[in-house]
């Protein structure tokens, strides 16, 4: 039987549906034209910028290039080994060591060996045998406290607040911390349920302004100290008188990242932008630092060192005397050397561009002083500063660091693709952002093992260096077995452009 109706019904509908789709268009037409009239009148009336007041509507095409420039630049313009802050190479090697795939390369190496600064590591002829090869040794920080730490981890995780990275990004930091056995440095920020809850090794950052260990009224809070101190994860306490990326600048964390748990963690107002003051008020010279260190090891039975970029060096001549007038027990279980290419979520740019001395300066600065006054036995060295590739951490070993850390390494690590939005609330990753939607993105249990990957696999290839060069394990590694590139184009070993003649050390194999 046929249902003629039933085809009028279908042609009704579908001239019915053509129609609304048709005055829609002709609607959504007429509100672009009228959009474009009203943009095209804001910009020539304008006069705060040139480019639009001169091009209307298109000039606005400017700014929106300029800003996916910071994201396809490194894509699509740049050569391996031209980006900064991290090349292209750079970051790759990261994101395979991280996803424990293939880190090997083929055909040759796409490094250019001659510019000024090059390292070169000296392999000897009978390098070390994988039998003959031992892990890192034990290394004691801080024999004078209570409670020493004792660790073989030679790469650790510098400091990165909870604030300044997201709640997933902490917790899968600090969950791979553990399964790889090194620290994780709090960063000044305080220490969240975050960072305790996977049971890694803790140094806490105590700031300027002292965030989650201060009164009312921002001055140490002795009782705080002591309830960190109850906690057997926190290993150590250290005092951050400055960073490289800012050295003489407190920390910056914009208002719009500070949550109400931010916000109680640190003890500051909700919504408030967040800065440190410049140094810390109650310590203006060595003795002050010296009494502030030993009254936070006595209270806390913690060793306890202090972070900071150098520039001037004089302070740490008066330092080091003043710590053999007062005895060696008195002196910072560690001294943390942090370069001026060293990063941050947000700085002023003359700060991060022009200020401080680099890691290659400030570092063998500190470990020879050290060795002058008679103290590097007593005082380990922690290196920091851009050391995201195994031959730079060797480099630093080679140095005189006992130990280094990296925070954007381990943040590569975590997935971050150098988007430049640390400060802004928008990391497209969710590791520095506080938006609940970017942050579904991060997976805290996966990136863990990636955290604990990449840890692994640069202490694995900084340990092919040093077999390279015929030492058993890292840190025999000494300055003579690598050299640096000079201007003529020839190589010098690190011993002759900073030779040591405190501490005697071993023939090359």
């Amino acid at each position: 039987m046929e249902l003629p109706f039933v085809g009028d019904a279908i042609n009704s509908f579908v001239s019915g549906f053509l129609s609304t789709v048709a005055t829609l268009f002709v609607l959504a037409v007429c509100v672009g034209f009228i959009s474009l009239v009203v943009i095209y009148i804001i910009d020539v009336t304008q006069t705060k910028h040139a480019i639009r007041r001169n091009y209307p509507i298109v000039g606005r095409f400017r700014y929106f290039f300029e800003h996916l420039g910071e994201f396809f630049r490194q894509y699509f313009f740049s050569m391996d080994r031209e980006e900064l802050p991290f090349n292209r190479a750079e970051r790759s090697w990261v994101y395979r060591a991280a996803k424990h795939i293939d880190t090997t390369v083929a055909f040759g190496s796409t490094k250019d060996l001659k510019p000024a600064g090059t390292t070169i590591f000296v392999n000897c002829a009978f390098p070390t045998l994988g039998a003959d090869a031992v892990p890192p040794g034990e290394v004691a920080i801080g024999p004078y406290a209570e409670r020493p730490y004792v660790t073989r981890s030679l790469y650790n995780i510098s400091g990165m607040s909870y604030g300044a990275l997201s709640a997933p990004a902490i917790t899968a930091l600090a969950n791979g911390a553990k399964k790889t056995r090194c620290w994780m440095n709090t960063g000044e920020g305080g220490v969240s349920p975050f960072h305790l809850e996977s049971g890694c090794d803790l140094v806490v950052q105590i700031g300027t302004a002292k965030y989650g260990v201060r009164d009312l009224e921002g001055n140490l809070d002795d009782g705080k100290l002591k309830q960190l101190a109850a906690y057997e994860q926190v290993r150590m306490f250290e005092i951050k008188l400055s960073q490289g990326a800012k050295p003489g600048k407190g920390g910056i964390l914009p208002g719009a990242k500070v949550s109400p748990q931010i916000a109680e963690i640190r003890g500051i107002q909700v919504g408030q932008d967040s800065i440190s003051p410049n140094r810390h008020p109650d310590i203006n010279s060595v003795d002050e630092l010296l009494n502030m260190i030993n009254h936070i090891r006595i209270l806390t039975g913690r060793p306890v060192g202090f972070k900071s970029v150098i520039g001037a060096s004089g302070w740490l001549e008066e330092l080091f005397d003043e710590v053999n007038r007062r005895g060696i027990e008195s002196a910072p279980d560690f001294i943390t050397v942090d370069g001026a290419e060293g990063g941050t979520g947000a700085a002023p740019m003359p700060l991060i561009d022009e200020v401080g001395l680099p890691l290659r300066e400030g570092l063998p600065l500190v470990v020879d002083k050290l060795n002058l006054y008679g103290l590097r036995d007593r005082v380990k060295v922690i290196a920091s500063g851009k050391l995201v590739h195994p031959a730079k951490v060797a480099w630093a070993l080679c140095m005189g660091a006992d130990f280094c850390t990296s925070a954007r390494g381990f943040m590569f690590a975590l997935g971050c693709i150098q988007a430049l939005q640390c400060n802004k609330n928008t990391c497209p990753t969710g590791i520095t952002t506080h938006d609940g939607k970017l942050q579904r993105g991060l997976d805290p249990i996966d990136k863990a093992q990636r955290v604990a990957s990449f840890q692994d696999q640069i202490e694995h290839e900084v340990g092919i260096i040093a077999h390279s060069c015929g030492v058993h394990e890292p840190r025999q590694l000494r300055r003579f077995h690598c050299r640096v590139v000079q201007d003529d184009g020839r190589s010098v070993p690190l011993d002759e452009i900073y030779p040591d003649q405190a501490t005697p050390e071993p023939a090359p194999a």
